[in-house]
């Protein structure tokens, strides 16, 4: 079921009726009754896959807190290959075979190894990773095993964040679900607002969008350097609306019932390094990184030094481009990040001598800029359809210079745009809707600002946005784009 669907503006606000008219002993099963129907709107079968997975975790949370020594070692492995043997099976197994064959074809030899009619099931990826979270958590002493099943397959089936996060934490999520939460009006509407903003950054930005930059990345063939060069920063944008947005959503419908998950976006483009943009993008996932992956590598490397991060920051990334898709333009997207990474700690004393040289102004400025230039460079092998494609658009890229500087002399008819340039306009009024409440923000949360105004002036805006949501915003049962992985 999407958030930006029919069924889901019926299912939620029943949803979350019953479940405060229900005795708290009960609201348990009903959200886990709800997830359920939340989840089986995609593909129903799959459902099975979860449950597999919820039994074999949930053993295995036991096994590891009643076990000693190496036995505790070997559940956790036990629970660890379960789960990643089956998102390798779903997500990655024609991606291996298309390989093997090019070897074998490359070799002249004469095997063609069959791939299997495979659809991914929503959401693997995140409550794969949320589950294993759970046991490791267990294995490190940091967490009591759930004994209660049904709170366990809650915690992995919670319908705000089954299928795109945030990828919660047992010691963040688990102590809720045994909690009674009160209806609390102003809870309540500030939950209502995340979801607004969320659908509204959804429909009205990232969708829109879409309609310029689907067609300038499916056939790149057919646009110039310009349109491409405009079409890879709309999709940083597109991206980020699409994927907070969600995030907003899900913040906003957990919020209402009186369940906080975490955080997942902080403003990511304000970064003024790599480093920094992955402390702010997609929270959940780079923790998750840092704490199960890129830690014990750096922990078990520390005699090397400074060679101990650049090899663990490397290996993270890499993992991270295979975990967004089976295919190399998302692992040559990892790749790029955790090069960049290693740039910055090896380079760090330089660069700090150098911007304690140059004004604070100039030296966020540069930082902001490069930072957000290499982030939407790496998004083209993100986007791209393969590396072909994004090899292709990087080649031609640098050619938009000069397409600039002839079409200032006017010797270069109108591009050809995708949309038309009015459409175009809308795109770039609804990225400056975007960057302004961004600076609302940073100043003064939004909520408080908004609790502060005359209610009448609360309610127009309000109603202000839901008209923008509703003659601006495009509705073509667009899936988020993080439902692919």
């Amino acid at each position: 079921m999407l958030f930006n669907s029919f069924e889901f503006l019926l299912f939620f606000p029943i949803v979350t009726l019953i479940y405060f008219l229900l005795p708290h002993k009960f609201r348990w099963f009903h959200l886990l009754i709800a997830s359920c129907v939340f989840y089986m709107a995609f593909i129903p079968v799959y459902i099975l896959i979860l449950f597999l997975t919820i039994i074999v975790d949930y053993i295995a949370g036991i096994m590891i807190e009643n076990a000693e020594g190496r036995r505790r070692k070997l559940f956790l492995a036990m629970s660890i290959v379960a789960n990643v043997g089956i998102l390798g099976f779903f997500k990655y197994y024609n991606f291996f075979i298309d390989n093997v064959n090019h070897v074998f074809l490359w070799t002249h030899i004469s095997a063609n190894i069959p791939f299997l009619k495979i659809i991914l099931p929503i959401g693997l990826s995140f409550h794969t990773f949320q589950a294993m979270s759970y046991t490791i958590e267990v294995y490190r002493g940091n967490q009591r095993s759930e004994r209660h099943f049904g709170i366990y397959a809650l915690y992995v089936m919670f319908y705000p964040q089954l299928v795109a996060g945030p990828i919660e934490r047992p010691q963040n999520m688990l102590h809720q679900f045994h909690e009674k939460h009160e209806f609390e009006y102003d809870e309540v509407v500030a939950g209502l607002r995340m979801m607004l903003w969320g659908v509204f950054k959804k429909a009205v930005i990232a969708d829109r969008l879409a309609v310029f930059t689907d067609p300038v990345f499916n056939n790149p063939y057919a646009y110039s350097a310009t349109v491409m060069v405009i079409a890879t920063v709309f999709f940083a944008f597109q991206i980020f609306c699409d994927f907070s947005g969600y995030s907003n959503i899900a913040l906003g419908a957990a919020r209402v019932m009186g369940f906080k998950l975490m955080v997942n976006f902080n403003w990511p483009y304000s970064a003024k390094s790599i480093s920094e943009f992955w402390r702010r993008w997609h929270i959940s996932l780079s923790t998750w990184f840092s704490d199960y992956i890129y830690n014990p590598i750096s922990v078990s490397l520390r005699d090397y030094g400074l060679l101990a991060v650049v090899v663990a920051s490397v290996i993270t990334f890499f993992i991270s481009g295979i975990w967004h898709g089976a295919a190399w333009h998302y692992i040559v997207w990892g790749g790029l990040h955790g090069v960049a990474i290693a740039y910055e700690v090896v380079t760090r004393k330089t660069r700090k001598k150098f911007f304690k040289k140059i004004p604070v102004w100039a030296g966020n400025i540069i930082g902001l800029t490069c930072t957000f230039s290499y982030v939407c460079f790496s998004y083209i092998f993100f986007r791209a359809n393969n590396l072909k494609d994004a090899f292709y658009i990087v080649r031609k890229i640098p050619t938009a210079f000069s397409e600039c500087a002839v079409m200032l002399k006017g010797h270069l008819p109108l591009l050809h745009m995708p949309l038309s340039s009015a459409r175009v306009i809308l795109c770039v009024l609804a990225i400056g809707i975007l960057e302004l409440v961004h600076i609302i923000q940073n100043k003064r949360s939004l909520n408080i600002v908004l609790q502060n105004q005359p209610w009448y002036l609360r309610w127009g805006i309000y109603y202000l946005f839901v008209f923008m949501i509703l003659y601006m915003g495009v509705f073509q049962n667009r899936q988020f784009i993080y439902f692919q992985f």
